[in-house]
């Protein structure tokens, strides 16, 4: 089943005074699978945010459709309930934090759906363990880390109960221990609970631990497929201004220099076995 399909979008962006608007998507095409883990990819200017707001409403179609769960976006009497199913986690978790204590925040937007109390306490502690963050539900918000902050941005979503989650660069501001902390949050959350997952990113590690890999380009899926069919395209996705993974580059760079490497393998593991055998033989 489908959980999202964008059918022949277009969006522009309105222009400034008499300036003409900017055209991000003509006709573009995408269908996600409900219970999938989806990365989208692209160079800066591409449409990755612009595409990831289509998909509560937050911005609608200049033309085309949208549809979440077969709801149609631009139908405002189902706005709320679009965004009940389609939670969204942005790139700076400081923005998305309200409250003084962890609880009280992952509690907010259950507040504001009208949901009782009792069920809200529910909610708040199966979120807040869903991303192992219960330990710090008494803690200010201010005093965590980044990864830390960014999972309690995750909870607050995931107390709405959302059946998709679309992460628009959440790892972007942390580093590389933040990154790998909601990395695996997200993963857990896509194996464990079925939530259906769209993350936004330009680390080409973290696309590489998604199911399917959606590059755009020019306002078009470029490229579409298991991120080893993807990576492996790596003169398609140079140019298109992108790299690949780290240890597909090295293989490509070896290959140039008289090996014949596959470029599918994205991992340290991976390459490091590959290299070896290469190297036995």
């Amino acid at each position: 089943m489908s959980a999202i399909t964008a059918e022949k979008l277009a969006y522009t962006y309105p222009g400034v005074d008499d300036a003409p608007g900017v055209a991000v998507f003509e006709e573009l095409d995408l269908s996600v699978e409900e219970g999938s883990f989806v990365a989208v990819l692209g160079s800066n200017g591409c449409g990755k945010s612009t595409l990831a707001k289509h998909f509560n409403s937050i911005l609608l179609p200049s033309g085309g459709k949208v549809y979440v769960w077969g709801l149609d976006t631009s139908d405002e009497e189902k706005l709320i309930q679009i965004r009940k199913t389609v939670g969204m986690v942005f790139q700076n978790p400081d923005n998305q934090i309200v409250a003084n204590v962890v609880e009280e925040d992952v509690a907010f937007a259950p507040e504001n759906l009208g949901i009782s109390s009792p069920v809200i306490r529910q909610r708040v502690d199966t979120a807040l363990k869903l991303v192992d963050m219960y330990k710090y539900c008494n803690h200010a918000p201010h005093l965590l880390s980044g990864g830390q902050k960014q999972r309690v941005a995750i909870a607050g979503v995931i107390a709405m109960e959302p059946k998709c989650i679309v992460l628009d660069e959440p790892t972007a501001m942390l580093d590389p221990k933040g990154r790998a902390e909601v990395m695996e949050t997200v993963k857990r959350l896509n194996r464990e609970k079925g939530i259906t997952v769209i993350l936004i990113t330009h680390h080409m590690d973290e696309a590489a631990q998604a199911q399917r890999v959606v590059v755009l380009d020019k306002g078009k899926v470029a490229l579409d497929g298991t991120p080893r069919e993807v990576f492996s395209q790596i003169e398609k996705l140079h140019s298109m201004g992108l790299a690949a993974p780290e240890t597909v580059e090295l293989c490509s760079k070896l290959n140039a220099c008289g090996f014949d490497l596959p470029l599918d393998r994205l991992n340290a593991e991976e390459c490091a076995q590959v290299l070896c055998e290469t190297l036995k033989a």
